[in-house]
């Protein structure tokens, strides 16, 4: 079969913490279920809090007390992986037979990664990318990934692989995952702006493959309780923006602003072979002669222990 229904999950991190919005991810299993969807893609940094306006009580130069604390609060609810979260998504994915790409904040030791997260609905957690530039300020807060965390990954739905928010503008990774063989691009953000929209259909039209985009929601300033320099205290910190995209760069759903819920399109992973016709990005439309890509895998630790 290669038709298939695939969904965004569009919700935003609770301020009441992980454990709180983790219920709330687990509250869209009916919703899940009703829909059909084989592939549930939810935002980045969903588990974990993307903290917008947050300064981390940093400037150039030095470091205030206060930003300490505020990072070791960030710190406290991030999750790790595996961990308890982990294992409530993939009960999740066994229960209602979809696959779910989920992002989250890693923590590792004590750095915290931006990382999406892959979960099959047989076999549980399966892989992880490691978001591998953080974008500004982002830098402050975590840690970069490396090429061992670049995976594309088999599902009901086609070959699901992708990057994290503005990752997705970085040429050569979207060019190593195309060659992968990526059929379904998914691309957790938080980036709701009308040329994140261009950005998808193009990394669509591109790649010759579907793309689900899905984003956070988050309240204003003043819903929050909280001050933001510099933003509008009336305006949501996130509008959200989730939109699935067919190969031809043809908008299939959405994009869904200013609420939650689940957006659903179905497609048709036989249509890549039609849409690929004129315009293989790996394949006949590459100039092998002119241009080479090397990608290294390797895992890189920054002490590596080795025995005789």
């Amino acid at each position: 079969m290669t038709r298939s229904v695939v969904a965004a999950l569009q919700l935003g991190s609770l301020s009441e913490g992980k454990a709180a919005t983790l219920e709330r991810i687990l509250s869209y299993e009916q919703a899940i279920r009703d829909s059909g969807a084989q592939l549930v893609v939810m935002p980045e940094a969903l588990l974990g809090g993307y903290p917008k306006g947050e300064i981390f009580g940093t400037r150039l130069g030095y470091r205030l007390p206060e930003g300490r604390e505020a990072f070791a609060r960030y710190y406290a609810n991030a999750i790790d992986v595996p961990g308890e979260e982990t294992a409530a998504l993939a009960e999740l994915a066994h229960r209602t037979g979809a696959s779910l790409v989920i992002g989250v904040i890693e923590r590792s030791g004590n750095t915290l990664y931006c990382t999406a997260l892959y979960f099959d609905a047989e076999k549980g957690l399966v892989a992880k990318h490691r978001k591998l530039m953080p974008t500004g300020t982002e830098r402050l807060i975590w840690g970069q990934g490396d090429g061992s965390t670049l995976p594309v990954v088999s599902t009901p739905a086609g070959r699901v692989g992708g990057a994290i928010c503005w990752e997705n503008h970085m040429p050569l990774l979207r060019t190593a995952m195309y060659a992968k063989g990526v059929e379904i691009w998914c691309a957790p953000t938080v980036d709701e702006r009308d040329i994140w929209q261009c950005s998808m259909r193009h990394i669509a039209h591109e790649g010759r493959c579907f793309v689900i985009s899905a984003c956070q929601v988050q309240p204003s300033p003043v819903q929050l309780g909280i001050e933001v320099a510099g933003w509008d205290a009336q305006r949501p910190l996130i509008r959200g923006g989730s939109v699935i995209i067919g190969p031809l760069g043809d908008v299939l759903a959405g994009p869904l602003t200013d609420q939650t819920g689940l957006l659903t399109a179905e497609i048709d992973t036989a249509d890549l072979i039609r849409a690929r016709y004129d315009f293989d990005v790996t394949g006949h439309y590459a100039r092998p002669d002119v241009f080479e890509l090397h990608v290294d895998e390797r895992r890189k630790q920054g002490v590596v222990f080795r025995q005789q």
